[in-house]
């Protein structure tokens, strides 16, 4: 009897959302209120209603919204030898680094670290050309579209793409991972915090953290003075100082810390990316 009824209130409810989408939605207001009916009513789960709102998300924003800035790049110059480049790629282990020319702006080309191996195995660095190596590089500029991006991304083949500024200078990369991620979420890679810590330090002096910090764990770890009486973890002190449930890359600033949302979904924050403005 009672599957029965959950059924019958399956189907209803998919009849009052297929009747919402007969009156064609006038603005994505509009489709994610009816999306975050469905979720509430269990037609679609909190990973779907995430994944959409990413989608939805993706069309919104622009290559320098997400790409990693110029100051923030892991790049080869192409006069270096394996012993001066190989210790830094080991350490950041990346599957692709743009390798340059006499500045950062003169990208000739881009490296896989797959193309490597043969190097390492042979133990040898005698003929040693990077040139040879080097496969084409895709100049974007900051204002595409990250929908548009992806695309191109897929048409082509390709997994990375340097940004380029107005006046043709190079403003940092972005890669096919980093819009997936607006879509789908974080994807676990070496940057991802152990399931039990809460704090991942990154190369770039930066630090993932998890949204349910107790806000006296963060401020052991970075010396600081959070207040604990009104919230207890740091996701909560970051969403009361945006005011709203934020969306992935929108930035904070909260005394001498920066929070840039990296994962949240249409409920609360899970991950952020906290920057010392002292640094």
């Amino acid at each position: 009897m009672s599957e029965d009824r959950s059924s019958n209130e399956h189907k209803s409810w998919l009849g009052k959302l297929s009747q919402a989408f007969a009156h064609e939605p006038r603005n994505r207001k509009e489709l994610l209120d009816i999306l975050r009916d469905a979720h509430h009513n269990k037609l679609l789960d909190s990973d779907a209603l995430a994944i959409v709102e990413g989608a939805i998300q993706v069309a919104d924003l622009q290559v320098r919204d997400i790409m990693v800035p110029r100051s923030q790049m892991m790049s080869i110059k192409v006069e270096q030898s394996p012993a001066e480049f190989l210790p830094a790629v080991v350490e950041a282990a990346h599957s692709r680094y743009p390798v340059t020319g006499e500045s950062l702006d003169e990208v000739l080309g881009i490296l896989l670290a797959k193309d490597l191996l043969p190097l390492i195995l042979q133990g040898s660095e005698q003929r040693f050309d990077i040139r040879q190596l080097l496969r084409p590089v895709t100049f974007v500029p900051e204002s595409k579209r990250l929908n548009v991006l992806l695309k191109e991304f897929r048409a082509k083949r390709q997994h990375m793409a340097i940004v380029i500024d107005e006046y043709g200078g190079v403003a940092g990369l972005v890669t096919i991972e980093d819009v997936l991620e607006q879509i789908v979420g974080e994807i676990e890679d070496e940057h991802d915090v152990e399931e039990d810590s809460y704090i991942k330090p990154l190369p770039s002096g930066d630090f993932i953290v998890k949204a349910l910090t107790p806000i006296d764990s963060f401020n052991d770890f970075f010396e600081c003075d959070y207040s604990e009486d009104e919230f207890d973890t740091i996701g909560g002190l970051v969403m009361s100082a945006f005011g709203h449930l934020p969306m992935r890359n929108e930035v904070t600033e909260i005394g001498a810390f920066r929070f840039r949302i990296i994962n949240a979904d249409s409920r609360r924050i899970h991950l952020l990316r906290v920057t010392p403005l002292n640094s």
